[in-house]
């Protein structure tokens, strides 16, 4: 009987703790943060949480070798870039294998991929996959049929002996096709939807810092031979938004611009209007583990204006508005479900991140938290000129975090959209944004001026008409007077 009282206390406990301790997976495995207006990390609560690892093995398919890349299309179908296998691994929305693509039929023979780095799937659903050591880009069709091939460029710009080794690659609504390719630094190589080689985008300049040019005039002759040249920069990845602009990421660890949003004529034009230059981490060490700044490897327009890009070197995710923001920051390296070894590229499943990692030849879904989804929703709002639900949902976010400065700012903006400069003003004061405060400012002073400047006016306008009339009531009484002493009234 004592045994068996013990078994059922042992059993209710256990029932009682499946309902107050939660589950490992709620907890998150990594801080995440952003960084405040002095430049302090600021921790928040997790936007995002690991939900799953998706391995060779668990799909059926036998294990993913280094695989290099991925791609999710809008109808949630999730292509994966085995590379190591040279094989191409379709999933379906409910992650299922729906099917492997490892060759294809190219002028009536069996043909394959070799050590291929880069995909990307079209709007008319056909597959792009830069097949690196083959020197080409294969374009196949959604069943697997071949359609094209780039490869072998020519043009006048183009060195004699210049070596196609295509890595990443991209294709807007004109068909495009946009590469970064291995050893190229003019910027992004440009090709129509005839193969031909249309030139660069998104050159990437270097200059020399004054260290550097008193270096070399100081130098002799052959130290300045041995001299690094100051040549411009590779670009490491490629996306595109419904727009047609190009997102591209570049491995310059020193610029201030690793992320460039390329228009159709090549130039920059994403908005740095944040505290903080857009590149990753704002403080970190300069030697030892997890030194240096951060280094992008692939980056992912996730809607709403907002966009997040991977950074290889601390193996976390950094997430921004249009303006600039960052909105947070997670990740980072371990064993643990939800930190990595190598992360290659991110993609978006829905409402979900979804992080390639070649070191643990996995795929790790990240499920949004409530703290996450009200973020996305109030900048989304935003973006999208809704300023009035974006103000409450807003408000939803300080609630779960008071000291979020983004959300003061998102407030402050979206009151500024609505004309409520003076709320406004109170809103950005709390964000530490003295530029928009000096905006709200300046609008909630003319706004002042115009109003009160009727009012001003008639009462000056009547204090002068009252003014002429006494003037004139008192000229009529003097000269009354005067008659009156003359005797003639």
């Amino acid at each position: 009987m004592h045994i068996k009282r013990v078994l059922l206390l042992v059993a209710i406990v256990s029932l009682m703790a499946s309902f107050v301790i939660p589950r490992a997976s709620a907890a998150a495995p990594y801080e995440a943060y952003n960084y405040d207006y002095y430049g302090d990390s600021a921790p928040l609560p997790a936007p995002y949480l690991p939900d799953v690892a998706i391995t060779g093995k668990s799909l059926g398919i036998g294990d993913f070798k280094d695989p290099n890349d991925l791609f999710v299309t809008p109808e949630s179908t999730t292509y994966i870039l085995d590379s190591g296998n040279a094989r191409i691994v379709v999933l379906d929305k409910d992650l299922k294998v729906e099917r492997v693509i490892k060759t294809f039929k190219n002028n009536g023979k069996e043909d394959g991929f070799s050590a291929p780095e880069g995909l990307f799937v079209s709007d008319k659903h056909e597959l792009y996959v830069a097949d690196t050591e083959n020197g080409r880009v294969v374009v196949l069709s959604d069943k697997g049929d071949l359609i094209r091939i780039i490869s072998n460029p020519k043009s006048d710009i183009l060195p004699a002996d210049f070596k196609f080794v295509p890595l990443k690659v991209t294709v807007d609504q004109a068909d495009r096709v946009f590469v970064v390719a291995r050893g190229v630094f003019e910027g992004i190589m440009q090709f129509d939807d005839k193969n031909t080689f249309m030139g660069y985008v998104g050159t990437i300049n270097v200059a020399p810092s004054i260290w550097d040019r008193l270096w070399k005039s100081l130098s002799t002759k052959a130290q300045k031979a041995q001299m690094q040249l100051f040549i411009p920069t590779e670009f490491s990845n490629v996306d595109i938004d419904r727009k047609g602009f190009v997102y591209a990421t570049a491995i310059d660890i020193s610029s201030d611009t690793p992320i460039k949003r390329l228009n159709p004529s090549g130039d920059d034009v994403l908005k740095r209007l944040g505290y903080w230059a857009v590149r990753g981490d704002v403080r970190f060490r300069m030697f030892g583990n997890n030194s240096g700044p951060s280094m992008f490897t692939d980056i992912k327009v996730i809607g709403g204006g907002m966009y997040v890009a991977l950074d290889s070197n601390r193996a976390r995710l950094f997430t921004y508005n249009d303006e600039g923001d960052l909105l947070y920051a997670f990740g980072g390296r371990g064993n643990q479900l939800g930190v990595f070894n190598t992360p290659v590229a991110v993609e978006q499943i829905g409402d979900k991140l979804a992080v390639l990692d070649r070191g643990k030849n996995n795929i790790v879904v990240f499920r949004t938290t409530k703290f996450g989804s009200l973020v996305r929703q109030a900048t989304t709002e935003h973006y999208n000129g809704n300023d009035d639900v974006a103000v409450k949902l807003w408000g939803d976010v300080l609630r779960l975090n008071t000291n979020y400065e983004i959300a003061y700012l998102g407030i402050g903006k979206s009151l500024l959209m609505q004309k409520d400069n003076k709320k406004a003003m109170e809103y950005f004061k709390l964000g530490m944004s003295r530029k928009n405060y000096s905006v709200a400012y300046k609008r909630y002073r003319r706004d002042e001026l115009k109003e009160q400047f009727g009012t001003f006016m008639t009462i000056v306008f009547t204090l002068i008409i009252a003014f002429i009339l006494y003037r004139i009531t008192r000229i009529v009484l003097r000269r009354r007077a005067v008659k009156r002493e003359a005797g003639l009234s």
